[in-house]
């Protein structure tokens, strides 16, 4: 049954869709996004700064030669833990299939950076961050598959507003250290957070099949 819960959440996500459509209507045609016209000389203050060097360090925890190596062994951990493949099936494919996934979105919007930077990984087209995106589906399902096993809800909490606040810390740092627009951050964290979505979704009706199989 519907409920006011449910028409909030479509009434949010179509402004979303529409925002996010709108940003790339705009940058395909050329035209500078007014968040970024906004927010382009925040970042300039910050070079050379304690602030960028620490950002410039974080930005590595989502970087393809932390994740690549991460994502084989978090894949083989579910595996063992769960004493299941499908965890560790959704969580490695599913990395892996958002990295594909952002590749083949900066194709299509071709958005040069503000900036290169190749020992930061900030080579190539610039929207959508996939820092942001990958970031958010690698650790969010990390934070998910860590807390179905949890029974305490302040643990719970803890776990997810950590691996939030590593997620944030990730995408926000590819505007702080110049390689990346603010709205390639954001349109990042919103793709990625949908793609989480249906990933859990997926996850969850295949669980829910094989119990009722298995019973």
């Amino acid at each position: 049954m519907w409920n006011k819960r449910n028409y909030i959440i479509i009434f949010l996500f179509t402004i979303v869709i529409i925002t996010l459509g709108t940003w790339v209507a705009r940058i395909i045609t050329g035209q500078t996004l007014y968040v970024d016209r906004l927010t382009r000389g925040i970042v300039e203050k910050f070079d050379d700064s304690s602030i960028y060097t620490f950002f410039r360090w974080t930005t590595e925890l989502g970087s393809e030669e932390f994740l690549v190596p991460f994502t084989i062994i978090i894949t083989l951990l579910l595996w063992w833990l769960f004493r299941d493949w499908l965890p560790a099936l959704v969580f490695g494919v599913g990395t892996l299939t958002s990295h594909g996934l952002n590749i083949l979105i900066k194709r299509l919007v071709e958005r040069e950076r503000p900036s290169i930077l190749v020992a930061a990984n900030a080579e190539g087209y610039s929207f959508p961050s996939g820092h942001a995106m990958i970031s958010m589906v690698c650790y969010g399902l990390l934070a998910y598959f860590i807390t179905k096993n949890l029974k305490s809800a302040k643990a719970t909490f803890a776990v997810q507003f950590l691996f939030a606040l590593l997620i944030f810390l990730i995408g926000i740092s590819r505007y702080m250290i110049n390689v990346h627009y603010l709205t390639d951050v954001l349109a990042g964290f919103i793709f990625g957070f949908i793609f989480l979505v249906g990933l859990i979704y997926l996850y969850e009706l295949i669980r829910n099949r094989r119990f009722k199989i298995q019973s």
